[in-house]
């Protein structure tokens, strides 16, 4: 069993580790502070190819394995979770229902699109509907060879930024799974609009939104696969999300459990390192231990998904873990810096509030529990399956 990189996924995880540290880490705290996306940065991203990591080599992209586009998640994860979603919602998460479900000519105006710089976002929850996100409201309804889409959509990442949006609505509430349909929307179709910016506690060099469409008329060659065909593309979009995610999140704990080792080495108490004392130590041993969980998960789910074989359940046990993982080894980083910890001169006050969301976006670990106990009570568990 090899847990080496090849070649290139070094190369490629080196090349965004670099840019993360470069171009993203010393400018973090700042974004933060302004609550705004760093649109110059993004565009440097587009510029290198990491806007652009799910786009297939045949429509133009570089036909990245799953591993390496998830290896850029984690290293930009690390220098800024804010940045991170905005690359993830945008070339993976938004563009995954076009991967999953579009055909040719959708493909070419979507990645097309994408390539020239448009960023996306995936239109799925709604004000009142999160978790249960098959009880949508957003209406789809048939005229002539076009769509009418009716609904609001909630806390859309990149909602104020995006070009291309992928959109979830029902025919009929009364159909259940089987009247929901999933389109292609262009940001400049007459009825989008776009809501106020949430104000939120992480991540804030992302943008979050609402997404309106009022009377928004779509030609039927936007939709994908047919009618009905939405939820299945929904969650198969929301597996494949889900270890990006964990991705994202095992980059987070990751920087927040090295700037906890780096202060516990230089602060002296008694004398000596703080790192020296036993209740330290074991500490940081713990947080090493469930990142490194962390990667292996995280690491595995998408081997199960270049290798095309079954990887729901762990890409599910992925997500949940290193989420967690994510919230404790943030919380125990600003332990270790104590005071220090709790003020904005150092970075974990912020790593902890943006690994917050980890627990809540893509489905909540709540979801993602339920999601593999029913997987085991249909199939058991089986370690090398």
């Amino acid at each position: 069993m090899d847990f080496r990189l090849t070649e290139e996924q070094e190369m490629i995880r080196q090349m965004a580790a670099e840019f993360a540290a470069n171009e993203i880490t010393p400018y973090a705290a700042e974004w933060d502070k302004a609550d705004e996306v760093p649109m110059d940065t993004i565009a440097k991203m587009h510029d290198l190819g990491l806007m652009t990591i799910g786009i297939p080599a045949e429509y133009g992209g570089d036909g990245l394995d799953w591993l390496s586009k998830y290896l850029v998640c984690e290293e930009i994860g690390a220098g800024d979770a804010g940045t991170a979603c905005t690359l993830i919602a945008s070339t993976l998460l938004a563009s995954d229902p076009i991967w999953v479900g579009a055909n040719d000519e959708q493909k070419k105006w979507w990645y097309g699109r994408s390539l020239e710089g448009a960023l996306c976002a995936f239109c799925l929850t709604e004000p009142g509907a999160g978790s249960d996100a098959l009880g949508m409201s957003c209406k789809c309804v048939k005229d002539g060879n076009d769509y009418i889409l009716n609904g609001t959509k909630q806390f859309i990442t990149n909602g104020g930024i995006a070009r291309n949006f992928s959109v979830f609505a029902t025919l009929d509430k009364k159909m259940g799974n089987k009247g929901i349909c999933c389109f292609m929307v262009d940001k400049d179709f007459p009825g989008v609009s776009i809501g106020p910016k949430e104000d939120k506690m992480g991540i804030r060099s992302s943008s979050t939104t609402q997404v309106i469409f009022e009377d928004v008329r779509v030609p039927s060659w936007m939709m994908l696969g047919g009618e009905g065909q939405g939820v299945p593309i929904m969650m198969e979009t929301l597996d494949l999300s889900r270890t990006a995610v964990a991705a994202m999140a095992t980059g987070i704990a990751t920087a927040a459990l090295n700037t906890a080792i780096a202060y516990a080495n230089e602060r002296q108490q008694f004398g000596k390192p703080i790192a020296s004392f036993q209740a330290i130590s074991f500490m940081l041993a713990d947080m090493a231990t469930a990142v490194e969980t962390s990667h292996l998960l995280y690491q595995k789910a998408a081997w199960l998904q270049d290798n095309n074989l079954p990887f729901k359940m762990v890409s599910n046990m992925a997500k949940m873990w290193a989420a967690d993982t994510a919230m404790k080894v943030t919380t125990d980083a600003l332990q270790v810096l104590g005071g220090y910890g709790y003020t904005k001169e150092y970075p974990v006050e912020k790593y902890m509030r943006d690994a917050k969301i980890m627990q809540l976006f893509e489905g909540t670990v709540q979801i993602q529990r339920m999601v593999i106990g029913k997987y085991l009570s249909q199939n058991g568990y089986v370690a090398y399956a």
